[in-house]
């Protein structure tokens, strides 16, 4: 049957080339990422991946759009051949950790971070293995296109088929993977934003799945599950949207806080004077941990830890340390993933706090992530804020976006002015090494975002004067002085 209006599918097309991105979808609800494109991505998904008569699970956050997109979604899989397992709310690393347990390619409805009025979708191949531009996401986009240019009208239920829950399997697996059992008691307070944390907290953190006590006294905040997000942006990379939680650490004297996105994939820390831990900081925590587990426990003495180009350089001198094998990668969970299973690392640390784990079928979870800083803390006498410390040896810019109009014409610009007295790197991005030790050591990052139409910098130096030297420069040269 032709469609009512075949101009709305070359629309649907022409929209699928915006907002198709390097490792996700994302897009506006009303006129990009609609029911009748999630519908054609399903078909896509499905002959791309060949999952005919395969498993495919999906799974959707609480945006008010995502229950629709979800059904959509899951109705062209279905009618592409695939068996279709919806697992309904859960949060990103829920869908990995269905899509690893099940051995079944996957699909996760969200926007993470992003305002209300966007969506998107996260894909993965069986075994919670990566999907990105260049290697499968791409052709989903241009067979959804095929699908969208025979003029069909999809039959999308009102009502999901069936859902099959697997909370307590996924905490109770997280458990295992980290015994915080024996610590300290912590009072810990956690921003879940209105998110999915809201609902993944109680049944990991507490007892909701019906799991024994943890010695933890969970204090929430804005745990109902809200995709209109009435209290704050569900992005913590943002200092405005950690004050509620730094504010509740220090009125309740509590010994943690932790704040996640959207999608609950990603996890900020902040110490008991309510002061941000870097995201490397975790990541060196978190490596050492490893590194030191899988050498008691599995005999392995030279481990692979992963880290990407923008983390401290304190991230890698802690793999160093610990006699471990550090491997720098780039930016970007799904090339992550895959250096994740081609080298057969520990571990993988993102400085946007995505943090990978090959317990966890070699996908992130900020969840995972905040058990290791709970078990830390809780095995330790020192407050967080000393724990944090002895990783702390240089400053660090944070990430600075700046709207550009031609990135390759600033970046050009960028490298002739710092090549002949720093070293240079191309692995993602810009990145500009200068001197290597003391005070004077400095390197920083310009990398076009995946997402935005922005140039991020990142800065990192030995002295607060270098720091702001270094910054001062490159900003400079961005905005064309």
């Amino acid at each position: 049957m032709s469609s009512p209006d075949d101009s709305l599918d070359s629309v649907a097309a022409a929209a699928l080339d915006d907002i198709v991105k390097s490792y996700d979808i994302r897009g506006l609800v009303e006129n990009q990422l609609t029911p009748r494109v999630a519908y054609a991505l399903g078909v896509g998904v499905v002959e791309e991946l060949g999952l005919l008569d395969a498993g495919f699970i999906v799974g959707h956050d609480m945006r008010p759009s995502s229950p629709e997109l979800a059904r959509a979604l899951e109705a062209g899989a279905r009618d592409a051949g695939a068996r279709v397992r919806s697992i309904g709310l859960a949060s990103t690393d829920m869908v990995y950790f269905a899509s690893g347990r099940f051995d079944e390619a996957a699909a996760m409805i969200t926007a993470s971070h992003n305002p209300a009025e966007y969506n998107g979708i996260k894909f993965a191949k069986a075994g919670a293995k990566g999907v990105s531009f260049d290697h499968g996401l791409s052709a989903i986009r241009d067979r959804a296109k095929e699908w969208l240019a025979k003029g069909l009208d999809p039959m999308i239920p009102a009502e999901p088929s069936g859902v099959s829950d697997v909370l307590a399997d996924y905490a109770q697996f997280l458990r295992s993977l980290v015994d915080i059992s024996a610590g300290r008691e912590l009072k810990v307070v956690v921003d879940a934003a209105n998110g999915m944390a809201g609902y993944t907290v109680p049944a990991v953190l507490e007892a909701g799945a019906g799991l024994e006590r943890l010695p933890l006294e969970i204090i929430p905040l804005y745990f109902e599950l809200d995709g209109t997000f009435p209290n704050h942006e569900a992005n913590p990379l943002e200092p405005k949207n950690l004050v509620d939680l730094q504010a509740a650490v220090v009125a309740h004297g509590a010994d943690v806080g932790l704040a996640f996105d959207g999608d609950a994939d990603r996890c900020f820390v902040v110490d008991e004077h309510g002061d941000p831990v870097s995201p490397s900081v975790v990541g060196s925590i978190v490596a050492k941990r490893e590194i030191r587990r899988v050498r008691a426990d599995l005999g392995e003495d030279h481990p692979t830890v992963l880290h990407n180009l923008i983390c401290s350089r304190v991230v890698a001198e802690t793999i160093d340390a610990e006699g471990a094998q550090a491997m720098r990668t780039a930016v970007g969970h799904s090339l992550i993933k895959d250096d994740m299973a081609r080298t057969g690392a520990v571990f993988g640390a993102e400085h946007s706090a995505h943090y990978y784990f090959r317990d966890f079928f070699g996908a992130d979870s900020g969840m995972l992530a905040a058990l290791h800083v709970l078990a830390e803390r809780g095995a330790s006498d020192a407050p967080l804020s000393a724990l944090a410390q002895d990783y702390m040896p240089y400053l660090q810019s944070g990430e600075i976006n700046t709207r550009v109009g031609d990135v390759s014409a600033v970046v050009a610009r960028i490298e002739q002015v710092f090549s002949e007295r720093a070293r240079i790197d191309r692995l993602d991005g810009l990145s500009v090494i200068g001197p290597a030790e003391g005070e004077a050591m400095w390197w920083f990052n310009v990398r076009a975002s995946n997402t935005e139409p922005l140039l991020r910098l990142n800065v990192e130096a030995g002295s607060p004067e270098t720091l702001q030297a270094i910054t001062d420069e490159v900003q400079a040269l961005i905005a064309g002085a």
